[in-house]
């Protein structure tokens, strides 16, 4: 991570010692790098060259408003999966038509809003999504613009919970049933057909499957050609991985490249249109823990800390892979190797397994690579509160949001009426 790095035993971001950020905000804490964020991002536009294209920032991995305030201000796409996100997006300042909503079930009301809105384009999962779409929009007297979302039935060769593009799972129009759907959808007097997408899955690892599933989105435009279908766009979707442990994906730029080699070799000039998540903020965020107990237990040893699977799902959910680290290196400590543990009520709430660490009680942990996936997916689980978040930008750090408070977490509930 560049701009996550240690000096003097003491771990920054940027020019904030991380350790200043725990004293003064608390634990468990998300710390983002600006500066990191916009280096990702523009990697991926500098990969595309002189090629039209558009990148869609994908909202799922990380919504904070602070987050999408920065790419909007890079002049960030965004792509998004609920009408939560959307009002996120514009609240941030991101365009309304510079927006692609993708996702299962949408329901009528996320349509209806999204269409008032004026996005650029609705990636359609369902032959009766967009039979529903059309009646919203007759309706309101609009065309929605679409891209039919086509299954390509690839192997991204990730975590089967993370892999989307393969025939069996819930997404997308069946690549053998996308000609059909295209069909229908031009013969819908208030649809407009303008795309072709896909995603095939996350935390992809080479470039193969995005190279197979771009390969038969070119065939298929070539085949929706002849029945007199002329597409504008094709959205790759995202997924590309980051190096959590011993992983070695392309660059963005490395993959962006063989994309667009593909498109061009083949005589396309349609723009390309990506969907990265991860890549973008993953690498640029951590999570702060501290340590409230080291104990032992038949022989194993555990560090006890304050973060639990209800701040970060990852390691629980998927069994992932997070490298952890102290904020400030020690030389008067053994090291020793722990389980890092966190206080929920579950055996399964592990943050790691078996690392060698040279820590005492009340020193804080950072959590790398801790950007994408990890607030987003965070609950209130045994009732505990949701962490804090801060953005570092340079020498300064914001809280962009606050810790939750005891009275936050009650406030939507209610006791019954007296008898």
């Amino acid at each position: 991570m560049a701009f996550f790095q240690r000096r003097n035993a003491e771990l920054y971001a940027e020019h904030v010692a991380l350790s200043t950020i725990a004293e003064q905000v608390g634990t468990p804490c998300y710390v983002y790098s600006r500066a990191q964020i916009e280096s990702n991002w523009r990697d991926y536009d500098q990969g595309f060259g002189t090629h039209p294209h558009s990148i869609c920032y994908a909202v799922k991995a990380n919504s904070n408003l602070a987050v999408l305030g920065v790419l909007a201000e890079l002049g960030s796409w965004f792509d998004i999966v609920s009408a939560g996100e959307l009002e996120r997006v514009l609240l941030a300042g991101g365009r309304a038509d510079h927006i692609v909503f993708s996702g299962v079930a949408k329901t009528h009301d996320e349509l209806q809003r999204a269409l008032r809105a004026g996005i650029h384009c609705f990636d359609v999962e369902s032959v009766e999504e967009l039979s529903r779409l059309n009646r919203i929009a007759q309706n309101l007297e609009q065309i929605a613009p679409v891209a039919v979302r086509v299954n390509p039935d690839v192997d991204a060769k990730t975590h089967p919970y993370i892999a989307t593009g393969l025939k069996q799972t819930k997404f997308g129009v069946s690549f053998d049933e996308a000609i059909a759907a295209y069909r229908k959808a031009k013969v819908l007097n208030n649809i407009q057909i303008i795309g072709v997408a896909a995603h095939i899955g996350s935390q992809i690892t080479e470039a193969a499957p995005f190279l197979s599933a771009l390969e038969r989105l070119l065939a298929l435009v070539k085949d929706l050609k002849g029945e007199g279908i002329h597409i504008k766009h094709l959205d790759i979707g995202g997924g590309l991985g980051i190096r959590y442990h011993t992983e070695s994906p392309p660059s963005s730029q490395q993959l962006i490249a063989s994309l667009v080699h593909v498109v061009q070799t083949s005589g396309c000039s349609l723009p390309l249109y990506v969907e990265p998540g991860r890549s973008i903020v993953g690498n640029a965020g951590v999570l702060l823990t501290k340590i409230e107990y080291l104990k032992s237990n038949a022989g194993k040893n555990y560090a006890v800390v304050d973060a639990g699977l209800n701040d970060l799902l990852r390691p629980a959910l998927y069994g992932a892979w997070q490298n952890i680290v102290p904020l400030r290196q020690r030389s008067d400590v053994e090291p020793a190797t722990y389980d890092i543990v966190g206080p929920v009520c579950e055996t399964g709430d592990l943050l790691g397994s078996q690392r060698k660490l040279a820590v005492c009680s009340q020193d804080v942990l950072a959590i790398a690579d801790a950007g994408a996936y990890g607030y987003v997916m965070s609950s209130n689980y045994n009732s505990r509160l949701r962490s804090a978040e801060v953005m570092v930008i340079g020498d300064q750090f914001h809280i962009v949001r606050k810790r939750e408070t005891i009275n936050e977490l009650l406030a939507a509930e209610s006791l019954l009426p007296a008898n």
